[in-house]
């Protein structure tokens, strides 16, 4: 199982975060968020992947940032089409395309970007482009035919350990953390993370 911490760009909180262990280390590049980065931290990831969060953001930012920040994945968060996708693709980024989900309908979404993306991630759908803090209902992906692999978002906790571990579907990839972990906004809480990842281990 991928584990991806989102919303980082404290130096020091990313160096701790990154000794634990996770895979992808997302930075969001969205003047709307407070976990907003402008300018590179004094340390970046060195051994977990970044992923650069965008919200219909300009093709000429993303590859701007994506080069200056070296990111291994461009995570789109907005109404981005699949024309944008390719345009992005054929410039060699890989990309994850978010979708907000509340009903089974809201999957049907996922159609068009079949093929384009190297991961889903499915959020809980909000007026806000993501953390939100909520989690949505699950079950719902079971709906969900696609095959590309999705990563789970959407307001998972410290608490939410088993129910993660007793989820499964034949393309759940991995699950993304960010504002239930946090002691600040962009500032995560390290301990919690700590006993949530070793939790999903056992």
């Amino acid at each position: 199982m991928l584990i991806k911490v989102c919303g980082m760009r404290d130096a020091d909180n990313i160096r701790e975060v990154e000794k634990l262990g996770i895979d992808l280390m997302g930075l969001i590049f969205y003047p709307g968020s407070s976990r907003y980065v402008n300018t590179p931290p004094a340390y970046l990831s060195q051994k977990v992947k970044r992923v650069g969060v965008f919200v219909n953001e300009k093709t000429e930012m993303v590859l701007i940032r994506s080069n200056l920040f070296s990111l291994n994945f461009v995570q789109l968060h907005g109404t981005e089409s699949p024309e944008y996708c390719v345009s992005l693709r054929d410039k060699g980024l890989n990309l994850i395309k978010a979708f907000p989900v509340s009903v089974p309908a809201d999957l049907k979404a996922t159609e068009k970007y079949e093929g384009l993306c190297s991961y889903f991630l499915f959020d809980t759908k909000s007026e806000n482009h993501g953390g939100s803090g909520k989690q949505f209902d699950w079950s719902i992906l079971s709906h969900y035919q696609g095959r590309t692999p999705f990563l789970l978002s959407g307001g998972i906790s410290p608490e939410n350990a088993e129910e993660v571990k007793a989820f499964h579907h034949e393309y759940f990839a991995g699950i993304d953390l960010n504002s239930r972990f946090e002691k600040a906004p962009g500032i995560k809480d390290v301990d919690k993370l700590n006993r949530f990842i070793n939790e999903l281990r056992k």
